[in-house]
């Protein structure tokens, strides 16, 4: 070697172990960054952390249909999120109502403007399930063994098609008795027994209503048809509610059905409930004002509903009625869960699931139930501090979770799914206003009511078929 190459080698040298140094630190940020990153979401990040060493985050866009302070409540939970590490970025998009965001989800299927993330109504699932545009749940639980043995049966079984979880829930109630104590005193009722029947409702109903106010006001509100026929252990459509085969036909004209709309309309003719129309927040405020005695309304409204008349009233809750001598069903859950769809890139659907994961973390359902009033997907949610004072601040909330945990789960329970279901909902309510208006028969408008809903499945089925 020359004297000129000598002097070289040193300078040489040292360019190199620069370099390595360099090279290192800018390799130990990444690594420190990717091991938090897959720590915090398990193993099923490394795809995301891999796709952040050399680009921008990925961006995971979700469109939801919660407004006001469940919105606000919301946007938090996405701020807390994209805070918590750095390989996902997701932006909330609020896009109206869950009937316009699913109206513009078919507008943008597959296409560039499609979201990654789609909240969708409970009612909806079929519809999405039909598309074929979904990544199955199911796929990214099983890819990383991810454990589901924490969250609520009653509310998975809702989201289970063919032994698959399709959506993840996220925003999830049921309907319960909310009662006035002061009411029930002052009529001789006892306030801690609340009435568990149809019977002991009419009973109660007649007691309660008074010059001026009313014994109680249900919402005409498909909703509660179809959960007073489960929580009789009926289904609403044939072939196992929509889930051993696709529907054909409605089941709503049942026995059952006719004796639900014969029970609320002998109520309105005895005079002691009172008819005030589809709006859920009109018997709201009916109860809040101490116009009407008894009311039924979704759990998510509980904390609403208390707020509203305290300094008033006491408020009580009971599980959702039933007939004398029925022992079977429960409730349904209702609600929305998350979807993600498949024509996204793949970095952006383990955005999604890396999210979700997120969301239904004991911790942040806590933080979601107590501010909104919906129930924790996970049962591990309810060890939480929060959760127990909560609890303790609204007792009426033990009804709801202890009404969820003691439902049966059956094809009744685990709810109807069609194609059709929010037109389904929609000839429901005419019929429950056919019948309290005087125009129809219960037996009559619900005949009237199922034909029309099987000749929509059954349109429903040809198209999906072709």
């Amino acid at each position: 070697m020359n004297l000129k190459a000598m002097r070289r080698r040193p300078m040489a040298l040292l360019f190199i172990v620069c370099m390595m140094l360099l090279t290192s630190a800018c390799g130990s940020t990444i690594s420190n960054n990717a091991s938090s990153d897959t720590t915090k979401t398990n193993s099923g990040s490394e795809t995301v952390v891999e796709s952040v060493k050399n680009t921008e985050p990925v961006k995971v866009v979700w469109w939801h249909s919660m407004s006001g302070e469940l919105g606000k409540k919301l946007d938090q939970l996405v701020s807390d999120f994209n805070n918590s590490q750095q390989a996902v970025q997701v932006e909330a998009v609020f896009q109206g109502t869950y009937d316009e965001s699913l109206n513009k989800l078919k507008a943008a299927m597959d296409s560039e403007s499609s979201p990654t993330l789609m909240q969708v109504y409970e009612i909806g699932s079929r519809f999405m399930i039909d598309t074929k545009s979904v990544t199955p749940m199911q796929t990214f639980i099983d890819k990383e063994n991810y454990d589901t043995t924490s969250l609520e049966p009653n509310i998975l079984n809702y989201y289970t098609f063919d032994n698959q979880l399709y959506s993840m829930p996220f925003n999830t109630s049921n309907p319960i008795l909310y009662y006035n104590k002061d009411a029930f005193k002052a009529a001789g009722l006892d306030p801690e027994k609340p009435p568990t029947t149809y019977e002991g409702v009419a009973k109660a109903a007649k007691a309660l209503t008074t010059e001026g106010k009313s014994g109680a006001s249900f919402a005409i509100y498909g909703w509660f048809m179809e959960q007073l026929l489960a929580n009789q252990g009926k289904e609403l459509i044939d072939n196992g509610n929509g889930r051993t085969s696709p529907a054909t036909s409605s089941l709503l004209n049942s026995e059952a059905g006719v004796s639900i709309l014969t029970w609320w309309k002998q109520m309105l003719d005895d005079k002691s409930i009172i008819n005030l129309g589809r709006k859920t927040d009109d018997t709201k405020k009916a109860f809040a004002a101490g116009q009407i005695a008894m009311t039924l309304d979704s759990t998510a409204s509980l904390r609403g509903i208390v707020s509203s008349t305290e300094g008033k009233f006491e408020v009580g809750t009971a599980f959702l009625p039933k007939p004398e001598g029925s022992n079977d069903g429960g409730v349904v859950v209702g609600g929305a869960s998350l979807w993600i769809m498949n024509n996204r890139s793949q970095e952006e659907q383990q955005g999604a699931w890396e999210f979700i994961k997120f969301l239904a973390q004991p911790s942040t359902q806590a933080n979601w139930h107590i501010n909104t009033g919906y129930f924790p997907i996970t049962k591990k949610a309810y060890d939480e501090q929060t959760v127990k004072d909560n609890l303790a601040k609204y007792p009426q909330f033990q009804t709801a979770v202890d009404q969820l945990h003691q439902t049966k789960p059956s094809l009744s329970t685990q709810g109807a799914v069609m194609g059709v279901f929010p037109e389904a909902r929609q000839l429901t309510e005419t019929a429950i206003e056919e019948v309290l208006n005087n125009s129809k028969s219960p037996q009559q408008a619900l005949d009237d009511a199922a034909k029309a809903i099987s000749s929509k499945i059954q349109e429903y089925n040809q198209t999906v078929n072709k």
